[in-house]
C-alpha cells in the first residue's frame, strides 16, 4: 500500500523550514492564511525554493480572498503568477475556480492547466464550496489534476469524514484526495482510519511572541479590524513531528 504523505500549509519561509526539518513531504506556501490562503510574494517563493532541498514546494495561486469566481483581470493576474512560480522552479501549483452556478469552470481551468506546462496541479478547497462534489470530482480528473485538497465540504476534515470516505471510494485511485482543514495530531488517525485517505494537509502552527519590547496597543495595522500584532503563528518542528508520529504509530 502507498505510504502516507504529509503536506504542511506554510505561511512563511520559516514555516517551510520547520516543515522540512519535521519530516513533511511537501509544503503549500501561502500568504493570507486567515483569509484561506492567497498567492505568496515572488520573494517568498524564490527563497523557499533556495532553502527547500528535501521537501517539495507547492504554491497557491489565488489573487484574493473570498469566492472563486474570477474576473478577466484576476485571471490575467493568476496566469502571470503561474508563470512566475513555474520559472522559479516550484514542484506544484495549487488553484481552483468556479462558475457563478457553483460548478468547476472548465474553460478557465483548461487555460491554467496549459499554463503550468506539466507542473502538477492540486485543485484546492474551492472544491468544498462547489455545487455537486461527485460531478466535480470527475471533471477535475478529466482536467488532469494530480490531487484535490478537501475537507469533505465541512468546516473541518474531521466533520467531513462521511463525504471524504465516499469521494475516496469514487476516486478509486484515479486522483489523490488530500484531506485538510483542522487536521492535527489529535484527529489524523481517526480521519485516516475512517476514510482510507493517504495524504494529509495541516499547518502544525503555534503562536510565537514578537521580539518587540515596546508595544503600542492603541494602534492596529488593520484599522478597525483588530488582530494580534505582537505574536505570529509559525509552523513548528515539534507539531509536524508529533502529527506524523501519531498517524504512523
Amino acid at each position: 500500500m502507498k505510504p502516507y504523505q504529509f503536506e504542511i500549509c506554510a505561511n512563511s519561509v520559516e514555516s517551510c523550514l520547520a516543515a522540512q526539518t519535521g519530516g513533511a513531504n511537501r509544503v503549500e506556501l501561502c500568504a493570507g492564511i486567515p483569509e484561506g490562503g492567497t498567492t505568496p510574494s515572488y520573494g517568498d517563493i524564490a527563497v523557499a525554493r533556495e532553502v527547500l532541498d528535501k521537501t517539495l514546494l507547492h504554491v497557491i495561486i489565488r489573487p484574493r480572498s473570498g469566492d472563486f469566481l474570477y474576473s478577466p483581470i484576476e485571471q490575467r493576474i493568476m496566469l502571470k503568477d503561474i508563470s512566475n512560480a513555474c520559472k522559479l522552479g516550484v514542484d506544484g501549483v495549487v488553484l481552483g475556480c468556479l462558475t457563478a452556478q457553483g460548478d468547476i469552470d472548465m474553460p478557465l481551468m483548461r487555460q491554467f492547466m496549459e499554463a503550468v506546462q506539466g507542473v502538477p496541479v492540486t485543485f484546492h478547497r474551492a472544491f468544498d464550496v462547489c455545487r455537486n462534489p461527485q460531478e466535480a470530482l470527475e471533471q477535475i480528473i478529466e482536467l488532469g489534476c494530480s490531487r484535490i485538497l478537501t475537507s469533505g465540504q465541512q468546516p473541518t476534515a474531521e466533520q467531513g469524514i462521511p463525504l471524504l470516505k465516499t469521494l475516496q471510494q469514487q476516486a478509486a485511485g484515479r486522483i489523490i484526495l488530500l484531506a485538510g482543514c483542522g487536521v492535527n495530531e489529535n484527529n489524523i488517525s481517526r480521519i485516516a482510519d475512517e476514510t482510507g485517505i493517504r495524504e494529509y494537509h495541516f499547518s502544525a502552527r503555534e503562536n510565537i511572541k514578537s521580539g518587540m519590547m515596546y508595544h503600542n496597543e492603541a494602534v492596529s495595522m488593520g484599522g478597525t479590524v483588530h488582530i494580534e500584532e505582537y505574536s505570529h503563528p509559525v509552523t513548528t518542528i515539534r507539531r509536524v513531528k508529533q502529527t506524523i508520529y501519531n498517524l504512523l504509530t
